[in-house]
């Protein structure tokens, strides 16, 4: 039993038909005293092959499904604040490179490699951590990735040179990326299908707007003398230190699965009995195992799925330039139009801006998805990606091409927009069409991606300043419209032929033979 196959994304867990349910289960073993009864009582038991499962009651609070909306929202809000808190360190890094050259006399590469660095962090961890949270549940290590991400701000903060900025950089990188690998996570345990479009809306605006919200108010902070690259990490440290405090005190266990463990082994701990247990120990893999699986299953979807393999490589590639821009775009406007530190980092406000627009076209994506679902199934998902494979490449030709002294600096601007919106929609639709198609194996596509992702926007940055040194800023943007020019026809063969790739892949035809299981037991019932 894999990882993924424990705790399906979209339902908690539910007796098999075949099985016979006691909602009184401790009629079935020797008296106890009346408080190990009660306890019992409110953990419903499935009996099988000589066996007791514990399950949850309907309407049980104790599953994450139910809880009340106003805790779900706290949770979600909670761990989205603090994906977007990661980002906006991310990206605000860059605003320090003056001040930060200058006092640990170091070197432009040098500096800009503590800003790649982070993102190796993103693509190498979550292939093991995501296993650790299968074992021991997603709160401890919300609150155990808070705290260290704090102290790693901490450390940058105090580093007497570049390499200690590098090393922070490194270990704030693993740690933030629990924000990117367990709030999409976070979210499916305690929403429904039907209710996730705005959760999952809130969280990729959370991950990207403030990729565009840390530099703009890191760039003031530059430009101010007694302030500058040390207090952009202090003010980090003070507000994810915050944040921190915040999910200890708010967020709960969401994982349905560790919580019936828990709940399983109450009631051998109350009522002596071996038999009663969770549906997810049985066949239980150890922890190496199901590291093993995580590791290797995603780079298997990497390098065998042709849907997997399209997506990663254009999510890729665009958030490979996404990293470019914000390592250049500063120098870009300094060099251009005599902008100052400040000035530079009002600039990355049409990330946010870009961003909002992008939320709101998904918005109508999904009123297209709910219309047109059941004649295209999955594909329905691809109507505003097929749009913004489009808009994408044009945003990034009016940025090259209009920043120049003779054209007002608002034009460049738009273009930077248009590129920021189609980012956003690409970046969710790329979520949320992996999920749909890959259903019990949908967090091994996810990390496959990712790991591409951030592999690629790794890389891009340790070549920004070389390239636009021999190419110039406007050719050097060039290039890469015209590379996304040439992955325009990626949604549009996904969108019509989807459904056939799909059908030639020996995966997904496992995936439909479990989801096929998961349907016969309801068709029983009915």
């Amino acid at each position: 039993m894999t990882p993924e196959s424990v705790n399906p994304p979209i339902a908690a867990p539910v007796p098999l038909v075949h099985e016979e349910v006691y909602t009184n289960a401790p009629l079935q073993i020797d008296e106890r005293d009346e408080e190990t009864l009660k306890t019992i009582s409110h953990a419903p038991t499935v009996v099988e092959a000589e066996s007791f499962y514990v399950d949850f009651e309907d309407g049980d609070r104790r599953n994450p499904v139910n809880f009340s909306p106003a805790r779900k929202w706290a949770i979600t809000i909670n761990a989205c604040a603090f994906t977007g808190i990661v980002a906006a360190a991310a990206s605000s890094y860059t605003m320090g490179y003056s001040s930060m050259i200058r006092d640990l006399d170091c070197t432009l590469f040098q500096a800009t490699l503590g800003f790649s660095v982070f993102t190796i962090g993103f693509a190498l961890a979550p292939l093991v951590t995501s296993s650790f949270s299968e074992e021991f549940g997603r709160f401890p290590f919300y609150i155990v990735s808070s705290f260290m991400f704090v102290l790693s701000e901490v450390m940058m903060a105090l580093a007497p040179n570049v390499q200690a900025v590098i090393v922070a950089r490194a270990i704030g990188g693993c740690f933030g990326s629990t924000g990117a690998i367990l709030v999409a996570g976070t979210i499916a345990d305690i929403w429904l299908p039907h209710q996730r479009g705005f959760p999952i809306s809130l969280y990729a605006l959370a991950a990207i707007a403030s990729s565009g919200l840390g530099p703009m108010i890191a760039g003031w902070i530059e430009a101010n003398p007694s302030l500058q690259w040390r207090w952009i990490q202090w003010i980090q440290a003070i507000v994810s230190g915050v944040c921190s405090i915040s999910m200890l005190l708010i967020l709960r266990e969401t994982r349905s699965t560790v919580i019936l463990v828990r709940m399983a082994r109450q009631v051998r701990k109350d009522t002596g009995d071996g038999r009663y247990r969770a549906r997810s120990e049985a066949n239980k893999p150890c922890l190496m195992s199901m590291i093993a699986t995580s590791c290797t299953r995603p780079l298997r979807l990497l390098f065998t799925e042709p849907i997997v393999q399209s997506f990663s490589l254009w999510i890729g590639f665009v958030w490979g330039v996404l990293f470019f821009l914000l390592d250049s775009v500063s120098g870009e406007f300094q060099n251009i139009y005599g902008f100052g530190v400040g000035e530079t980092g009002s600039i990355f406000a049409t990330i946010a801006i870009g961003s909002l627009l992008g939320y709101l076209a998904n918005i109508y994506e999904e009123r297209l998805y709910k219309k047109y679902v059941h004649r295209k199934g999955q594909e329905a998902r691809l109507y505003i990606a097929c749009a913004a494979c489009i808009t994408l490449p044009t945003g990034m030709l009016i940025f090259a091409w209009t920043a120049r002294p003779d054209i007002p600096w608002i034009v460049p601007l738009i273009g930077l927009t248009l590129f920021m919106a189609s980012t956003f929609v690409i970046y969710q639709v790329v979520f949320i069409y992996l999920a749909d198609c890959y259903g019990p194996y949908a967090s091994s596509a996810l990390a496959g991606q990712s790991l591409c992702r951030n592999s690629l926007s790794t890389i891009f940055p340790l070549f920004t300043s070389q390239m636009n040194d021999l190419l110039t800023y406007k050719w050097a943007g060039t290039v890469f419209a015209l590379i996304a020019a040439i992955m325009i026809p990626i949604p549009y063969i996904l969108f019509f032929y989807g459904s056939r790739i799909r059908g030639c892949s020996p995966i997904s035809q496992k995936i439909l033979e479990i989801e096929g299981e998961q349907e016969k037991p309801d068709l029983e019932k009915s």
